[in-house]
């Protein structure tokens, strides 16, 4: 079966496909303020699915790909939440306050991975969850390096907005310089205080795992801490899902 994936996020929404064996090479992507109709069909034009798997945490958006994509090919069309076969148990609560993005890392983690890990998902909001035992066990939600950074300019007459890059000295001689050092070092010392605490409450050392935007520039400056960076381990993710429930 060739299923049609999406992962709707905040920021940007994809489409990709994927088989029982794999993600393929195609993948299109939309700013998810931008998603209609008209963006939908005019980026999946040519291609073909026999069933749909949507990863969505915005829900407005989810109704509009959802009625979009009925127009285009009324395939089956099922949506990844804690009520899906997930391969994995969950340890929490309330698990329908768990975003679906968050289970999508959980569910390839526990696939590629040994246990306990740690997924890091740089994103609008930067979350850390936690695998072990062969269940979701929830984790942490912070603001995004991004949201932090746009906040200052924001809020602030005087700061730009910056790009951010690896800092060459932890003194700034410019203003976004300073920033650059404020926010690359400063957020490297929340994902390390985090994985530190985290750590004190799991048997054996965890396996950590970063994906998203600002993944890699973080974790290259915590090698003793991060492990692997995976920048589709979200995407395989909602492939695996797709695969248990159609």
């Amino acid at each position: 079966m060739r299923y049609l994936l999406i992962d709707n996020s905040n920021t940007r929404t994809k489409f990709m496909l994927g088989n029982e064996e794999e993600l393929l090479p195609w993948i299109a992507r939309i700013n998810t303020s931008e998603i209609s109709s008209e963006t939908i069909a005019d980026a999946l034009r040519g291609q073909h699915w026999d069933a749909v798997y949507l990863c969505s945490v915005v829900p407005k958006k989810a109704t509009v790909i959802e009625s979009a994509l009925a127009s285009i090919s009324n395939k089956p069309f099922k949506k990844l939440s804690y009520k899906s076969e997930l391969g994995m148990g969950i340890n929490y609560p309330s698990p329908e306050q768990i975003g679906a993005d968050r289970l999508a890392n959980g569910i390839a983690a526990k696939n590629s991975y040994p246990s306990p890990c740690i997924i890091i998902d740089f994103g609008t909001a930067v979350t850390f969850d936690v695998i072990s035992e062969g269940e979701y066990q929830g984790g942490v939600i912070a603001p995004g390096l991004g949201s932090m950074t746009d906040y200052l300019a924001n809020k602030t007459a005087l700061l730009p907005k910056i790009s951010l890059r690896e800092p060459d000295s932890a003194i700034g001689k410019s203003t976004e310089k300073a920033m650059d050092i404020g926010a690359v070092y400063g957020y490297r010392g929340l994902v390390r205080e985090i994985l530190t605490e985290l750590g004190k409450e799991l048997n054996g050392k965890p396996t950590v795992i970063c994906t998203g935007g600002d993944g890699q520039l973080i974790a290259n400056g915590l090698p003793d801490l991060i492990h692997h960076t995976d920048p589709t381990i979200t995407n395989e993710g909602i492939r695996l899902a797709a695969v248990l429930n159609f």
